[in-house]
């Protein structure tokens, strides 16, 4: 009787001791718990789509929430945008002079441009804003970065719209190497933003001051592509120095962008050349395209690797 009665008392200590608690170890000594999401990285994200999906429509869903116009915003915004460069700066500063048909050649930039910036800054912050799912479901924390791009592309929509709108009106006509221009830039800027971003949530976690940083950053990126100057500006400055300047990934993306619906827009009108693209665009523009795709491409697998080096500590700093 005895024996039988002391049995309970040491299967309780043998299960203390299976959790550690019976072998003299705290709780706050054991070790961090840690996201048991595979970590197949980037490849994992599109093998959960589904979730994808998900993310990315909460994400929409929240910032229209409670809003009376809803989704019809963004296309008031980029709207708005054009209206400004058009009647702001193309006319009363008359920075047309310089610029033919300046509003389409700032808006074609601004595209890109926008794209790029908002899925870095979303990309930056998308793992902290997203905390408590990361700390109570198991998935691959680089879906976050994914999916603030996605929400970027998304709203890249209307903004084709409202450019394609405006370059009809300017006498554009679509051709095909405008349409693989624009694709190109598209990709570009989607993969480069998306490499910056995982590198950046990844170091976000840590320090919340690189979402600040990435902010400051971001406002130069305007200045340093032919988005309110041209590119022919470029090579006037910069003399030998110019080539350098296409080492930017997003330069080249917004003079693709630019080839795409700008200069068709300008070849039109009877004061400007036939071959105006070939004037006012560097040479081998769509070489340079691939190229830098290619380029950003390998970017972002050093991104997933730079990642995956913090991944593990990521959930236990969150």
């Amino acid at each position: 009787m005895t024996d039988m009665a002391s049995r309970p008392s040491t299967q309780a200590a043998g299960d203390d001791r299976e959790d550690g608690v019976g072998t003299g170890r705290s709780a706050a000594t054991l070790p961090p718990l840690v996201n048991p999401a595979p970590s197949a990285g980037l490849l994992e994200v599109f093998r959960r789509r589904y979730l994808l999906k998900l993310l990315v429509r909460r994400e929409i869903s929240a910032r229209y929430s409670g809003s009376f116009l809803g989704l019809l915003w963004s296309y008031l915004n980029p709207l708005s945008q054009f209206f400004i460069y058009f009647a702001i700066i193309g006319k009363i500063f008359a920075l047309h002079r310089s610029v033919p048909n300046f509003a389409i050649h700032i808006f074609a930039a601004l595209v890109v441009v926008h794209f790029f910036t908002e899925t870095f800054n979303a990309g930056t912050r998308s793992i902290v804003r997203n905390k408590a799912v990361v700390r109570k479901m198991a998935v691959p924390l680089e879906m976050f970065p994914v999916a603030s791009m996605a929400v970027s592309l998304y709203h890249v929509g209307p903004q084709l719209v409202i450019l394609t709108i405006a370059s009809l009106a300017y006498g554009w006509t679509p051709d095909p190497v405008g349409i693989l221009a624009m694709v190109l830039a598209l990709m570009i800027s989607m993969l480069l933003g998306t490499a910056l971003a995982l590198v950046f949530s990844a170091f976000n976690v840590f320090f919340r001051d690189f979402s600040s940083m990435v902010n400051i950053l971001t406002n130069f990126v305007r200045f340093g592509v032919p988005m309110i100057y041209s590119y022919t500006m470029v090579g006037e400055r910069f003399g030998s120095f110019a080539p350098y300047y296409l080492l930017n990934p997003i330069a080249d993306a917004v003079l693709l962008m630019q080839r795409a619906f700008w200069t068709g827009t300008v070849e039109g009108d009877p004061g400007q050349p036939a071959d105006f693209a070939a004037q006012n665009l560097p040479d081998h523009l769509i070489l340079r395209g691939f190229v830098m795709v290619g380029v950003c491409v390998v970017l972002l697998g050093l991104a997933q690797l730079a990642f995956r080096a913090f991944e593990r500590k990521i959930p236990e700093r969150i």
